[in-house]
């Protein structure tokens, strides 16, 4: 005699996101890079949950004025292209391969990275940046995208983000 065990569904209601939060950590400013974090900070403000983002390191490109409408992707030492890596440094690769994976992310409607950024912050978003990052790259609150909450200390992003999932890109 076989024995069934009913199915679980599990109850994604609005009570079990409730307190919970979740702390992304963009450490990396590739296109490539920039949008997995970004993703799962739109997923999460759609659950309800209390969403930050710190970035830090080369994720300042992700939120500097200057650079975060141009951010690139390349193929160079990255293997899931499954092209030969000697085409990666080739001259004119860079802006190729940058450029078709910006017609990929548009085609499926995703926004840019800055529209993204917007789109997070009107949902409930945080965006705060590293204060060492920041004085290591001297730039200033006047440098960044004036989403940007402010620049703070990793330990103060550690006190707003207490009791938070973390989630290091």
């Amino acid at each position: 005699m076989t024995t069934t065990i009913p199915l679980v569904v599990p109850d994604f209601g609005d009570e079990a996101t409730e307190g919970r939060k979740l702390a992304i950590i963009c450490s990396k400013g590739n296109l490539d890079m920039a949008y997995p974090g970004l993703i799962l900070a739109n997923a999460a403000l759609g659950e309800g949950v209390e969403t930050h983002l710190f970035f830090t390191f080369w994720g300042f490109d992700m939120i500097t004025k200057s650079r975060m409408h141009d951010l690139k992707f390349t193929m160079l030492g990255n293997t899931a292209t499954h092209l030969p890596q000697g085409l990666g440094g080739l001259p004119g690769m860079t802006a190729m391969a940058t450029h078709q994976m910006k017609k990929q992310i548009h085609d499926i409607g995703v926004p840019d990275v800055p529209e993204f950024l917007e789109q997070i912050v009107a949902s409930g978003g945080h965006l705060w940046a590293c204060r060492m990052s920041a004085d290591m790259m001297h730039l200033d609150e006047s440098d960044l995208s004036e989403d940007v909450e402010g620049i703070i200390s990793a330990a103060d992003f550690i006190e707003k983000t207490e009791g938070a999932q973390i989630i290091f890109i």
